[in-house]
């Protein structure tokens, strides 16, 4: 019997970019505690989401082939993560903290089915040019920050305050597909719409 494949994520983001790939897959919405721990580095903190959100739908969804795929990613500058932000101010103290320097992006992948669970993380260096503060007033205007973790959008109009990249788009974005195809190729799922088990 194929292998059935779900998107843990109710992103957008997430479902086109898995979309990509051509690969037949559901969604569903996990539902767990996203609290950042005490002591919890970045990287722990996105992977263990990563972890947690897929095993959430493999609790949904049992069955030996159901195959459950699910991300975090998280902005850090200084140390700290950046989530969305939850009003003006708070974006722009976001967007003024990331003005005309560089900052990390980690983006983490887990994929669990009955049997295994296959984890990865990605490290993205993203640099800012210098914002003013109109710059920062007019984005906030468009909507766009509104639900982007770091109050802004890698694929959106935020793409004319990003000076260079250092690693994956995609991650940036929100999944990165080299890594994501390479873990779902663990669990004989194929890009192009193959996932027949083999």
């Amino acid at each position: 019997m194929s292998a059935q494949l779900y998107l843990a994520s109710t992103s957008p983001r997430r479902r086109e970019l898995l979309s990509q790939l051509h690969l037949s897959f559901q969604t569903l919405n996990p539902n767990i505690n996203e609290s950042i721990q005490s002591n919890e580095g970045a990287d722990e903190y996105v992977l263990r989401m990563a972890r947690e959100k897929a095993q959430a739908g493999l609790v949904q969804l049992p069955g030996k082939n159901n195959i459950i795929l699910a991300a975090d990613t998280a902005v850090v500058c200084d140390e700290h993560i950046l989530g969305k932000p939850i009003d003006q101010a708070d974006a722009q103290k976001m967007l003024l903290l990331l003005s005309g320097r560089s900052h990390w992006v980690y983006s983490a992948v887990s994929c669990v089915n009955s049997y295994q669970q296959e984890s990865i993380l990605v490290k993205s260096k993203v640099y800012f040019r210098s914002l003013t503060e109109q710059d920062i007033m007019d984005y906030w205007q468009t909507g766009e920050p509104c639900d982007k973790a770091g109050g802004y959008a890698i694929q959106g109009l935020a793409a004319i305050f990003i000076e260079r990249l250092e690693g994956s788009f995609s991650a940036v974005m929100g999944l990165p597909l080299f890594e994501t195809n390479a873990l779902l190729q663990k669990f004989k799922i194929r890009a192009l719409g193959d996932t027949s088990e083999r």
